[in-house]
């Protein structure tokens, strides 16, 4: 039952257009790099990314010189704005894993899980602050036709199915039909905090971090493989021997990666705290992650201070494929949101939103990131995470490690690793394919979940669109 107009108007009419997290926490300043200067490796990006390169390559090689050049503020883009879902997942979901990558799926399951302990191990070594909460997380099914998918996947140990009555008595919602308590492969973080206090490792480790210093070229002509690349700044030129790529959303300093990804844009809203009674009225007692099972679905968690972080359903992508701040106020989808907030949650009538906000996923046809190395070895990126990189991105970085140094790794001789994903075309062929694809999963959401013969055709090619 939709809730009525007034409840989503008085829950809107004082939120503020600003990332929640970025607000609570605010980022140490870097400077601006100003000089020609030159290091064994420069890592271009500074969300998770581009700062878990540097950190680690400084474990690896505490003598080498590391440099991080951000073209904005450290971790003002996807970093300071998802959801904080930290999960093992390397494959954005089992589906998606096993149909693309079937002979490897279960070590790539393997991989991701030692992967999030790795990330909980170093957070616990630094001594990092960033709200790191390993309490798991629910898939929710909203529609009947979803609970058969929930108990299929259940294994009696670590992934737990939950009927309407045992899902209900974690998080009480009159919309849910299941769950299914995934234990041990999720985690949640304070997304800001963790990108603060990444960038704080990195310095109290060496790593020299340059903020409002956007990389403009990338160039290797003229330059031998030991002498390395030239990075070109509006105010100075880097020499590094070895460059990694993190440049998420934004477009490649690689030609061949122009059309590998694309921007979606995904939108958030934040309740205010909710008091001891809301609290009660909701159980959530767990702290769990949630996300319900639809293609267009929404994920929300509690903060530490017991907001509610509602996002998700909407992914809308803007001709052309560029990344513009107009494209973050969308609101007719803040209140698509809020109503479908209230279905969830009736028994919070009254709670208003403080915060709205959106930022860029950048999604590639294969729904998982892909990685790859360039300019005789000098250079090596990391991309296409589409919305799961909060911890993808350290495995991530550990691939393009890996690949700089030029010795075959497991990482580096996966299928996953040495395979890429098909381009997307250029406009209008990519704006009309995306927005049909939308269409065709709403339809299927509505549907029982069958995928029309449109989705079937790009499954059978490869271009998934399957979450």
């Amino acid at each position: 039952m939709r809730p009525d107009p007034s409840v989503v108007n008085h829950a809107l009419a004082a939120t503020r257009q600003s990332p929640f997290w970025i607000e609570d926490a605010p980022a140490d300043s870097y400077a601006v790099l100003t000089a020609d200067t030159h290091c064994d490796l420069a890592v271009v990006g500074g969300g998770y990314s581009g700062l878990w390169t540097a950190l680690l390559a400084k474990r690896r090689n505490p003598s080498a010189r590391v440099m991080l050049l951000e073209a904005r503020r450290i971790g003002w883009a996807a970093s300071g704005r998802n959801g904080g879902f930290c999960e093992s997942s390397l494959t954005h979901g089992d589906e998606n894993g096993l149909s693309r990558f079937p002979d490897e799926f279960e070590r790539l399951q393997e991989l991701g899980q030692a992967n999030l302990d790795d990330i909980e191990r170093t957070i616990g070594e630094l001594g990092l602050d960033c709200d790191f909460e390993r309490n798991g997380a629910i898939d929710i099914a909203t529609e009947p036709y979803q609970v058969d998918w929930l108990r299929e996947a259940a294994n009696g140990v670590d992934a737990l199915f939950l009927d309407t009555d045992a899902v209900r008595a974690q998080v009480n919602s009159p919309t849910f039909e299941a769950g299914l308590f995934r234990i041990r492969d999720s985690a949640l973080i304070h997304p800001a905090k963790l990108t603060r206090a990444l960038a704080g490792a990195c310095a109290e480790l060496g790593v020299e971090l340059h903020e409002h210093t956007p990389v403009t070229r990338l160039d290797t002509a003229g330059l031998s493989v030991a002498d390395g690349a030239e990075l070109r700044t509006p105010r100075a030129t880097v020499r590094a021997r070895k460059v990694a790529l993190a440049t998420n959303v934004f477009p490649s300093l690689l030609k061949r990666n122009r059309f590998a990804t694309v921007p979606v844009y995904d939108y958030v809203l934040m309740t205010e705290p909710l008091t001891d009674s809301q609290l009660a009225s909701i159980g959530w007692k767990g702290r769990q992650g949630l996300g319900d099972s639809a293609n267009q679905f929404h994920y929300y968690r509690l903060s530490r201070d017991n907001r509610i972080l509602w996002g998700g359903y909407d992914a809308i992508y803007h001709y052309g494929g560029r990344v513009r701040d107009e494209y973050e106020d969308r609101p007719r989808t803040f209140r698509r949101l809020a109503s479908h907030f209230f279905t969830t949650f009736p028994q919070l009538e009254g709670i208003r939103f403080t915060h709205k906000w959106a930022g860029a996923i950048d999604t590639c046809s294969r729904f998982c990131a892909f990685f790859g190395s360039a300019r005789d070895g000098r250079v090596a990126y990391a991309a296409g995470f589409t919305g799961l990189g909060v911890a993808s991105t350290h495995f991530g970085a550990q691939v393009m490690l890996d690949l700089l140094e030029g010795s075959p790794t497991e990482r580096t001789e996966l299928a996953m690793v040495k395979s890429r994903p098909l381009p997307f075309p250029p406009e209008p062929a990519a704006s009309i394919g995306i927005n049909l694809t939308r269409r065709a999963l709403d339809r299927a959401d509505h549907d029982g979940g069958r995928r029309n013969l449109y989705l079937k055709t790009l499954d059978a090619v490869g271009l998934g669109f399957d979450s």
